[in-house]
């Protein structure tokens, strides 16, 4: 989509189009019991998979616009008063009397993991040219495939987010339209046995297994999505980070510079990733696996005191999305995305409050893929946590940055 500058340049901006959420979460202080109630916390949190990415892609500079619909009731009143408070654009958010806005309970334990969860989402049914679209499955198939077919008239990249189990199976008549698809283990198993002629693929037990394992028993999956379409694959693996696997296409794709946001927060976030002067703070990508058809590379996650996991992936994504949006290629979009992921999961809200630029800052150094040892040097992330800025005390950052020490010390003695 174009958009008027002040100065009077026609700027494109990406389009995300999908649900805006009312995610009610309630986290136990003990194990819950059966048939009664139990001590804890309920917040209400404005949620979405499409509206988390969108407003993480805002605080990192990029300037999405939304599409989505809304209800005239209290959920939709929420969140588009929170999206107006937040200086965000409303042109493409309908609200309609016969629409009941997307509310989601999330049951959380203990731990911050999803333990149940009772969606309500009925509504949601939307689109032009841009960077990159990007499309969650809370949209009805028919909205879907007119989305991306206007996507593919105008050569734009499609980003499918599969959202839940249940709804990653509409990416099936859609799969010739996608670039990046970001499943997690679970979505990727559905959708693969969606766009099989039989249900081949079983759920993994992982049973704590390596990496290595959980990527051979994941890539017969995997192949066929490629197989099938899909350009490029972000398959979220929870705390062991993330695999990107492509087919023919190389991890230095970037959107065309004529269509790249390169402008204030933007432009800084530009130049952080493309500066020359490397931190001495960095962990290791390893290629899993290399052929001239085939490359999949794990990026390992960030260490995290971790609050909450809900908002994790769609940071992770909305992270991405923004520096591609810039003009960074896929390897430093994911250093972005997991640094983004890792300062999510550390705070309450499904988006950090205080995330930006002097929050998160993302610097990176990596070799050639063609080198010759089987690991290439995951772009170098240094967090710069402002110390209050989130609820974390100076002492509390001290603590994060001796933990990413410690961590790192093997690579840091090599020199």
């Amino acid at each position: 989509m174009e958009k008027q500058r002040k100065d009077g340049e026609v700027e494109a901006v990406p389009v995300v189009i999908g649900g805006m959420v009312l995610d009610i979460q309630a986290t136990s202080s003990i194990p819950p019991h059966p048939r009664t109630t139990c001590p804890g916390q309920i917040y209400y949190v404005q949620g979405g998979v499409a509206r988390n990415i969108a407003e993480c892609m805002t605080k990192l500079g990029a300037q999405p616009f939304m599409i989505s619909a809304l209800g005239f009731d209290m959920p939709g009143n929420l969140l588009l008063e929170h999206w107006k408070s937040a200086g965000l654009r409303t042109e493409g958010i309908r609200k309609h009397k016969d629409i009941k806005t997307p509310t989601v309970c999330h049951i959380l334990d203990v731990s911050g993991e999803v333990a149940a969860g009772v969606a309500s989402v009925e509504a949601v049914h939307a689109i032009h040219s841009a960077p990159l679209l990007m499309v969650d499955a809370n949209l009805s198939p028919p909205a879907l495939e007119v989305s991306c077919r206007l996507a593919a008239e105008s050569n734009v990249p499609v980003w499918f987010e599969p959202v839940s189990i249940a709804k990653s199976k509409r990416i099936a008549p859609i799969v010739k339209y996608i670039t990046f698809a970001s499943p997690n283990e679970d979505e990727l198993i559905a959708m693969a046995n969606a766009l099989s002629s039989q249900s081949l693929f079983r759920p993994i037990e992982r049973n704590n297994c390596s990496t290595d394992t959980l990527f051979q028993m994941l890539k017969p999956a995997i192949w066929l999505l490629l197989e099938k379409g899909v350009k490029i694959l972000v398959l979220t693996i929870g705390s062991d980070g993330v695999l990107l696997c492509t087919k023919g296409e190389s991890i230095s794709w970037r959107i065309c510079l004529e269509k790249t946001q390169q402008h204030g927060f933007s432009r800084q976030l530009f130049e952080n990733m493309t500066s020359s002067n490397p931190s001495n703070l960095y962990s290791d990508s390893k290629v899993l696996e290399r052929s001239p058809n085939f490359l999949a590379v794990h990026f390992p996650a960030l260490p995290a005191s971790v609050v909450r996991l809900t908002g994790a992936g769609d940071c992770l994504v909305g992270g991405m999305i923004a520096s591609l949006s810039t003009g960074l290629d896929v390897m430093q979009s994911v250093a972005i995305g997991i640094a983004a992921a890792k300062v999510s999961v550390e705070v309450d809200s499904n988006v950090p409050s205080q995330f930006s630029l002097p929050t998160i800052t993302v610097l990176f150094h990596f070799s050639e893929l063609n080198m010759p040892s089987e690991h290439i040097q995951l772009p170098i992330i240094t967090i710069k946590l402002k110390p209050n800025s989130i609820g974390l005390s100076p002492n509390h950052c001290l603590v994060q940055w001796n933990e990413l020490l410690r961590a790192n010390q093997p690579m840091l003695n090599r020199g």
